[in-house]
């Protein structure tokens, strides 16, 4: 799978059934292994800085679907 595969799918946590948002990056171990999906910040029209990213550890995920990515995380 690769990361262009995985941007295109909806995050969405189970704790509260909420749409937390899309992946933007991922940060990678030097083992090579994925430890955080780094999620886009809530934009507005005056607001484009990278303040305010969600991380979600790769831990947290239970499932990778068709068209989304469950995570059980208390934001």
């Amino acid at each position: 799978m690769r990361l262009s595969d995985l941007q295109n799918k909806h995050i969405v946590n189970v704790v509260d059934g909420k749409n937390i948002g899309n992946i933007i990056d991922v940060d990678i171990s030097p083992e090579g292994v994925i430890e955080y999906l780094i999620i886009e910040a809530n934009k507005t029209m005056f607001s484009f800085n990278r303040e305010g990213e969600t991380k979600i550890t790769w831990k947290n995920i239970t499932k990778i679907g068709e068209d989304v990515i469950l995570v059980n995380s208390r934001l």
